[in-house]
């Protein structure tokens, strides 16, 4: 490939000249390469388009082209609706109609225009009709359509079309560009991982997802190139993850009086074989004279806390201090109180920092982390600060780490000389994006829980059956247990005022449950408040916690054996699953209890179907992304999540394995891409791949 040419502006193209290449790049694309990385959004194939006259009532969903002849914006008592008539034949006509979105399709849609419309037939009075259809506006040379080709239809935006880039336009200038510099084009991966993995000729997949001859050729194609851009994006991973191996740190054995104290004497449990292969990880990364970078990913409730606690006990035994930090007060708050217990037993020195530390304790903390006589700090990002300096880091533990942002964890680590960093989360994750967030770190997962922890029964109620449920509930009660009831909201909100609030909540409560003490807790109340209630929760004083999501994580109280969430079709999976994590923590069997509107989307119903059959984190993870998507799984960017171009991680979890092997075998045998063979490879990385996908990747 000759990536001189690549690299030159689409600017010069025929076709495009300066006014438009402006358009272009607002769209990110600046170059031949970018061009040809604009992948069409979908395909019209004109082999598989309906005629009306063949068009029936319940069919599978048809494509079918023809001229708007009548738009229509029809009022109703409630709200209004689109129509527009397409006739393809003199008298052969189908009604499209849209309920949503009526003001911007109005605009898009004009008497006269050629479209082409897919969605599944339904009867409209006498007639056809499809309803919310997916459309594309054609150009009024159809010709192209007359071919029997399947024909690109590409992303658009106001300013391109404002440019006049229709598809059409970006098929033109594609397919000049191919007929006249097609040759230059060359292959950019190995010979051996092009047969191994039986991949088309990159240079036949560049033209076949713009120009695809016939389904299978166009099903070929993107698979090269979606093999080909997780590749190179593996490789990145590769080699970063080379450079990790490369950075020193410093060897700390296993074994010493503190960490054997702790497992002979301390916890009165027996670790599970999941517990004791991370363990021994974390052990062999800590010794090895090499900077660990490791994750520990865990499902709720299966122990983690435990291994970084032994992790910690080794840097303290080897002359180091630790810091572990969370990302809110109340989950630092749990942590201190948990490993503190256990370090205090040990006669280590252990203190909590967060933004409502009183400054007078602040500043004895800050001296005693300076002096090392403070062993371990628990905090926020209050342990981040300028103010904090550490007589000598030699472990950094972050848990939830996806809730951090890159530089908050960087500062974390540059607090000490290159001190080993374990990584801690308890959202179970997707294998395509663990591979792809984390695929430059080592990992450790424990899918096992603690022996002695019983499955939570977990059942979807109506409103009418809040009797029923509150019947349990007071034999929980009864019986010594204590319940969670959770809301969606703290107040009640103008814009949604059907859901149930927690202080509204907290009221009806009480009344349903005279003589038994129920608290409120949410997100709002300062600091020493929450901690007060969650104090009178963990010791059994109050037998009711009514709260809102702000106990999704780190809140652990054994005795708490019911939950009853309120309007849970409000909440996402992963929400759903972390909350009800904070039962069944001890060896009593649990209930979770969700509450639900009888009124539901399909998305909602498939979600609390999915809590009721399964308590494996894992499975509903992969399901959570399935209805998501990628890039929505965290619900937030500042994971480092890449944006693929032609890849899908929710999809392709079989090409991603086969990209990762092939990457990560290339670099084992050849780290620095010297063999001959990869130099093409490694010339087209360089200068397309490393430097974006350096800038998406994240700080372990």
């Amino acid at each position: 490939m000759s990536l001189e040419f690549l690299q030159d502006s689409v600017q010069f193209l025929k076709g495009v000249g300066p006014h438009r290449s402006n358009a272009l790049a607002q769209a990110g694309i600046h170059s031949i390469h970018d061009l040809l990385a604009y992948y069409p959004r979908r395909y019209l194939d004109r082999t598989s388009v309906a005629r009306i006259a063949e068009v029936q009532a319940g069919s599978d969903p048809v494509t079918v082209l023809g001229t708007i002849v009548q738009t229509a914006i029809i009022p109703g008592r409630r709200t209004r609706r689109f129509e527009i008539t397409i006739e393809d034949e003199p008298g052969r006509r189908i009604k499209c109609v849209w309920f949503q979105g009526v003001a911007w399709v109005s605009k898009s849609l004009e008497k006269g225009s050629r479209i082409a419309v897919h969605g599944k037939p339904g009867k409209y009075g006498a007639g056809l009709s499809l309803s919310h259809p997916e459309f594309d506006l054609l150009d009024e040379d159809s010709t192209s359509l007359d071919t029997g080709r399947i024909i690109a239809l590409y992303p658009g935006t106001a300013l391109l079309e404002k440019s006049g880039f229709t598809s059409r336009t970006f098929r033109k200038i594609i397919y000049a560009l191919i007929k006249e510099r097609g040759e230059e084009l060359q292959e950019t991966l190995p010979a051996h991982v092009v047969s191994e993995n039986e991949l088309i000729d990159g240079r036949v997949a560049r033209r076949a997802i713009h120009f695809p001859k016939s389904n299978p050729e166009l099903t070929e194609a993107r698979d090269r190139l979606k093999f080909e851009e997780l590749f190179f994006f593996q490789l990145m991973l590769a080699t970063k993850r080379l450079g990790h191996k490369k950075i020193p740190g410093t060897a700390m054995r296993s074994g010493g009086p503190l960490e054997r104290h702790f497992l002979d004497d301390i916890i009165p449990f027996q670790l599970t074989g999941d517990q004791q292969k991370a363990l021994s990880d974390i052990r062999r990364d800590m010794a090895n004279g090499v900077q660990m970078n490791r994750l520990l990913q865990g499902d709720v409730g299966s122990g983690k806390t435990v291994v970084a606690a032994i992790a910690s006990l080794i840097a303290i035994d080897s002359g180091h201090q630790v810091a572990f930090m969370a990302p809110t007060e109340i989950l630092a708050e749990q942590h201190f109180r948990s490993i503190g217990a256990l370090f205090k037993r040990l006669g280590i020195q252990i203190e909590i920092l967060t933004g409502s530390t009183p400054p007078a304790e602040k500043r004895a903390i800050y001296e005693g982390l300076a002096s090392g006589q403070i062993k371990v700090v628990v905090g926020t990002h209050a342990i981040i600060q300028d103010k904090v300096v550490f007589q000598n880091l030699g472990l950094s533990v972050i848990d939830e780490q996806h809730r951090f942002g890159v530089l908050q964890r960087a500062e974390l680590t540059g607090k000490g000389t290159t001190p080993h960093t374990l990584l801690m989360t308890a959202t179970p994750i997707p294998r395509s994006l663990a591979l792809t967030l984390y695929g430059d770190i080592d990992v450790s997962v424990i899918r096992e829980l603690p022996p002695g922890r019983q499955p939570i029964k977990t059942k979807m109620v109506r409103e009418k059956d809040r009797t029923a449920v509150y019947a349990q509930m007071k034999q929980v009660l009864a019986e010594g247990g204590q319940c969670y009831v959770v809301f969606p909201l703290v107040e009640e909100s103008e814009k949604m005022e059907d859901l149930k609030d927690a202080i509204s909540g907290h009221q009806a409560i009480q009344e349903a449950f005279p003589g038994v003490q129920a608290e409120l807790i949410h997100g709002r109340m300062k600091s020493a408040e929450k901690e007060e209630i969650m104090a009178r929760f963990v010791s059994g004083e109050s037998g009711i916690l009514v709260s809102t999501t702000v106990i999704e994580v780190g809140v652990d109280v054994p005795n708490a054996t019911f939950m009853l969430i309120e309007h849970a079709e409000r909440f996402g999976l992963s929400q759903l699953h972390q909350l009800r994590g904070r039962i069944g923590r001890g060896s009593q069997a649990s209930t979770c209890m969700l509450m639900a509107e009888y009124r539901q989307s399909e998305v909602s119903r498939r979600r609390l179907n999915v809590m009721e059959s399964t308590t494996d984190g894992f499975k509903i993870s992969e399901f959570d992304m399935e209805l998501r998507g990628a890039g929505d799984f965290f619900g937030t960017r500042q994971s480092g999540l890449p944006t693929f171009r032609i890849a899908d991680l929710t999809t392709d979890y079989a090409i991603l394995e086969r990209a990762r092997r092939a990457a990560f075998s290339i670099i084992d045998a050849d780290p620095e891409l010297k063999n001959p063979e990869h130099s093409k490879m490694r010339r087209y990385f360089k200068l397309f791949f490393e430097r974006d996908g350096l800038r998406l990747s994240r700080i372990g």
